[in-house]
């Protein structure tokens, strides 16, 4: 028997509703939508049947564009004016990036990337939109009405500058972004609701442009990242520019016009997805000066070219593995995410890694835009989100700056997102009404080791002693990755706050570097923090000796004096050069020497509160 759902004219039945929802894959090489439709999750494809869209827009003038396959067909004729792996530029300055083999005009600003075009100054972010605006307009004409949202992916090693320039471009795009979700979990995600599959996993996910690798759990509708890792600056792109490389000296050609730097591009990369299938494969073309080109290239070629970029990627590996607290041995399996994936070596190497045959049996191109629309259908409402949970980490600690230079982590790398951590400081000399916050990102224990955020001001904190002020500092990290940072003096609740939208990108090298540094400089860093302390704690034990003398030196004779004064010269001389175990010894004997003096003050202050008072009325 068929159930009726009755409503009013021209009114939906809103408690039944399916609310139209997408995933989408932001991809450097392609980019695609999925939606969940009857309970199952798949790609949306366009009026040929192709689901993927070519990450690649080509400005014509007149404010007129083309998005996709056509951009990509034109970008030999007109490789200034037609815009690929926006990706690898989103949330960047100009300074972060190489642009040896770029072949666009850029803006003068170092502020954030602009690309000249015959549209005018475009930025990735709009390039990005452009893109996403045909994946919206795709998927609204495929359902048949407006979308209440989408998810978007972002590489897990995105930082705060290239997630906040995916926003931007979302919303610039008029897209309503329920979540950004890092790919490797997506691809779990899809992994894991379509195989039902338990146990410890890693993703490795290297797409065209970034790579990315998580090691999960999942137990019965839970997704608990446990580690992430990766760099966002190296993907399928940069084995087609070895190739392309090779070629050039191979050949010892002399590429002046940017129309055979994009042909050659293209057929180097259609040389690359060949040999996944055949032992060699040849290139052939002509010049634009009509010097011919006819060259073979085998697999076995092309392997040795680009096993160090392959190896380059099991770095991170390694990492996460060490970062999760688990062995090789403890994963169940790898899920392969990124058309890169598809090279045969790579498949060999993760094999070889992990002594398993990496998983496979989903499609490596579509499996993050499926996982990001089985997250929008939760996150919209259609299904609920008890049957499953989604935790995910961040991948750098985050910290602010204390006195003497120190990075006082307060969230640490893999922490579980969302999530929010507050810790109290206080001031450091007497009267103090303001403090600055400097927020840093990074594993090691000095802050001139670390990546500046931003700063901001905390003003009108009352006047008192040092050490009197209560200052509590929150940080939350939002379900996207993206921080924010609040300080309040508890008396008086004055308090300051910032976004954290940092206009640099982190250089992804330098991502490793700062976690290889951590490991490999932690005794290094351990003494510089261990001396640091000291330091500031012998300026505290002098500052407030002084402050007594100010007060009360008549309880001392002129010898007691001389001996004090000469401790405090002695310990501060000994700042700049001496390690924290002498700097301490000398702080013991400076607070012994000074016992008898605190009595005597002690004693005095008690003098001073009685003063004046009747015994009978005293508290005893």
């Amino acid at each position: 028997m068929a159930l009726l759902q009755i409503a009013e004219p021209n009114m939906s039945a809103a408690p039944h509703q399916h609310r139209l929802a997408v995933g989408i894959d932001l991809g450097t090489t392609n980019s695609l939508v999925a939606t969940v439709k009857s309970g199952a999750a798949s790609c949306l494809p366009d009026e040929t049947g192709a689901v993927a869209v070519p990450s690649v827009v080509r400005y014509l003038g007149d404010d007129n564009a083309v998005v996709g396959k056509k951009a990509l067909e034109q970008q030999k004729l007109d490789p200034q004016n037609t815009i690929s792996s926006a990706k690898r530029l989103i949330g960047r300055t100009l300074p972060e990036i190489d642009t040896t083999h770029l072949p666009y005009r850029f803006g003068a600003s170092d502020k954030i990337i602009e690309l000249q075009t015959k549209n005018g100054l475009k930025t990735p972010i709009e390039v990005s939109a452009d893109i996403l605006r045909v994946l919206k307009d795709r998927a609204e004409q495929s359902l048949g009405g407006d979308l209440v949202g989408a998810v978007i992916t972002v590489p897990a090693y995105f930082d705060d500058a290239q997630r906040q320039a995916t926003k931007d471009a979302a919303r610039l795009a008029g897209l309503n972004v329920l979540r950004l979700l890092n790919e490797p979990t997506a691809a779990a995600i899809a992994y894991g609701l379509d195989n039902a599959a338990e146990g410890t996993f890693v993703v490795y996910d290297l797409g065209g442009g970034t790579f990315d690798v998580s090691v999960l759990q999942l137990s019965k509708g839970l997704f608990e990242v446990k580690a992430t890792g990766g760099n966002s600056a190296l993907g399928g792109d940069d084995f087609d520019h070895r190739l392309f490389c090779h070629i050039v000296e191979k050949h010892q050609l002399s590429i002046t016009d940017e129309r055979d730097v994009q042909l050659l591009f293209g057929l180097v990369r259609a040389a690359k997805e060949a040999l996944s299938r055949l032992p060699e494969t040849e290139i052939a073309t002509e010049l634009q000066d009509g010097t011919p080109l006819r060259t073979v290239i085998t697999r076995a070629e092309f392997h040795a070219l680009t096993q160090h970029l392959v190896a380059k990627t099991l770095e991170p590996v390694k990492q996460a593995l060490k970062d999760a607290g688990v062995s090789k041995s403890d994963i169940k399996g790898v899920i392969m995410v990124g058309g890169a994936t598809r090279m045969l070596h790579v498949q060999q190497a993760v094999g070889a890694f992990f002594g398993q045959t990496p998983l496979n049996n989903l499609n490596p191109d579509e499996v993050v835009a499926l996982g990001a629309a089985m997250q929008a259908n939760v996150l919209a409402g259609n299904k609920n989100d008890g049957e499953w949970l989604l935790l995910d980490v961040t991948p750098l600690s985050l910290g602010l700056e204390t006195y003497g230079g120190l990075a006082e982590k307060i969230i640490p790398r893999n922490s579980t997102l969302p999530t929010a951590r507050a810790q109290e400081f206080t001031t450091f000399k007497d009267g103090q009404t303001a403090m600055t916050i400097h927020v840093v990102q990074g594993e090691r224990e000095l802050v001139s080791d670390c990546r500046s955020l931003a700063k901001f001001t905390l003003r009108g904190i009352p006047p008192m002693v040092a050490g009197a002020a209560r200052i509590r500092v929150t940080f939350q990290v939002d379900a996207d990755g993206l921080l924010s940072v609040s300080a309040r003096e508890q008396t008086t609740g004055v308090q300051a706050q910032i976004e954290v939208k940092p206009s640099y990108g982190l250089d992804d090298d330098t991502i490793m570097n700062m976690l290889r540094d951590s490991m490999s400089n932690a005794k290094d860093d351990a003494i510089a923090r261990a001396r640091a302390e000291a330091k500031v704690e012998a300026e505290g034990l002098i500052g407030a000796i002084q402050a007594a003398l100010t007060l009360d030196s008549d309880l001392l004779s002129a010898d007691e004096i001389q001996k004090i004064n000469g401790l405090m010269d002695k310990l501060n001389a000994s700042l700049p050069t001496h390690t924290a175990e002498q700097i301490r010894a000398m702080i013991h004997d400076l607070s012994h020497a000074t016992d008898d003096f605190a009595a005597k003050r002690m004693d005095r202050n008690i003098q001073r509160m009685l003063q004046g008072q009747n015994v009978a009325d005293l508290n005893v």
